[in-house]
């Protein structure tokens, strides 16, 4: 990767390598998960905080055996063990829910059947069908490197035959290393059965070693999540451009134009539309709501059909109600903009409380802090607030007032009533413009 960071925590689809990896083997609910990690790279416990895990430090990198033996003693002997890598994203649960529930064996190893197998490590059977091992590219002789069945690296034993099989690894191959896949033809000797199961999809579980094989994974892995959509009911403008990071909760007749993000847990009520390189994270739209071309949207929800954008900035803690209108170059921050209330342009409205048929003229400011402290703005109802204006918070206007453009208001403003802050406008008649030197 020619990367600072650990090859695991590179990302696919915005999520590193190695959560996907975990999320897919909860799915299979398993008693444990243990993860064999390098001492020098304490990122990768940090980045999986959120996972109950045991932990199995391999200080010395000595192979992908000697890596599972690290993590062996504690495992109950009773156990069965699924091997699992960190650098897999796209391996499906139900490919190992096969692997796991296919006939009992001593050990089984998942495999699969590619048109090149160079690099991979070839499957070798005796003519009932049982693998009698498996060799790495380097030690293959010229017959074993033209098998198409390959290993994935997954396998699955009891946990006492593992243990008994990677007791007796060697490291005398041509990278002086303990394999993982030498227990397999260790088994096979011991005279304990062994088993491949071929999974269906042969790119599902490819790794990355390198930034072109990140980047065609993460092509692969927005295909897979724009077919889930679509399937859905989801009308993309085109599938090859979306990227989606997160999951995507989608009603009926919602459309997703091109080049839009989407993050996190985002929730798309029916009939959303979505314009052109948007970004939305951590968002929820109610059904009608319309976002218009290069929006960013994160943390907010809509509680009816509303308009945002193009280029408007709603940022976390912004509820927006049925009607209302968020427009161009507007950012609004943890406010609740009411029923048909309206900022249709060029406004920065943070920490308010706004209500009902409120519009918002061009220029308006909330300033909302004082350098240490955020503090409020409400605004009633049927409030008309004139362009160019500054409400220093915390004040209130009262509902069915209008704030005269180009004001600053710095105390609360009665309800019903003409509020005005202008200094006066002068003319000076002697004025001469300077002339440059």
């Amino acid at each position: 990767m020619k990367s600072r960071v650990p090859k695991v925590l590179q990302t696919i689809g915005g999520q590193p390598m190695i959560i996907h990896v975990l999320d897919t083997a909860l799915q299979l609910q398993p008693a444990g998960i243990h993860v064999v990690y390098n001492p020098q790279a304490p990122e990768v416990q940090d980045s999986c905080a959120n996972f109950d895990i045991t932990w199995a430090s391999q200080a010395e990198q000595l192979g992908t055996g000697h890596a599972v033996q690290q993590a062996m003693p504690a495992i109950p002997v009773e156990s069965d063990v699924l091997v699992l890598y960190g650098d897999i994203p796209l391996l499906e649960a139900g490919v190992l829910k096969n692997l796991v529930e296919s006939p009992p064996a001593g050990i089984k190893v998942l495999t699969i059947d590619v048109a090149d197998p160079k690099g991979y490590g070839r499957i070798v059977r005796d003519e009932n069908g049982n693998v009698a091992g498996i060799v790495e590219e380097r030690d293959a002789t010229k017959a074993q490197r033209a098998i198409t069945e390959v290993n994935s690296g997954i396998i699955m034993a009891t946990c006492s035959v593992l243990m008994s099989c990677l007791e007796n690894m060697a490291s005398d191959n041509s990278q002086n290393e303990y394999y993982l896949t030498d227990v397999i033809s260790i088994a096979y000797k011991k005279g304990i059965q062994t088993s491949g199961v071929v999974a269906p999809v042969p790119t599902d579980l490819e790794g990355a070693n390198d930034r072109i094989q990140l980047a065609e994974l993460e092509r692969r892995y927005r295909m897979k999540k724009s077919t889930e959509l679509m399937q859905a009911g989801v009308q993309l403008a085109d599938p090859q451009r979306i990227d989606i990071r997160g999951s995507v909760a989608a009603g009926s007749d919602v459309y997703i134009d091109v080049n839009v993000v989407l993050e996190g847990e985002v929730s798309l009520g029916d009939g959303v539309h979505i314009g052109p390189g948007c970004v939305l994270k951590n968002c929820e739209l109610a059904a009608g709501t319309r976002v218009q071309a290069y929006s960013v949207l994160e943390g907010m929800r809509s509680l009816g059909a509303c308009d945002i954008g193009p280029f408007a900035r709603v940022r976390p803690g912004t509820e927006l109600m049925e009607g209302s209108k968020v427009g161009n170059f507007v950012e609004i921050k943890n406010t609740t903009l009411g029923k048909n209330s309206k900022a249709s342009h060029l406004s920065y409205l943070g920490d308010s409380s706004i209500g009902e048929r409120v519009n918002i003229g061009a220029g308006t400011i909330t300033c909302n802090y004082d350098g240490v402290n955020k503090h409020r703005t409400v605004i009633e109802d049927n409030v008309f607030i004139g362009s160019d204006t500054q409400l220093v918070a915390p004040v209130t206007v009262g509902a069915g007032s209008d704030i005269g453009a180009g004001s600053t208001i710095t105390k609360d403003a009665p309800a019903g009533q003409l509020t005005i802050s202008r200094a006066k406008q002068v003319t000076i008649r002697s004025w001469k413009r300077p002339v440059k030197k």
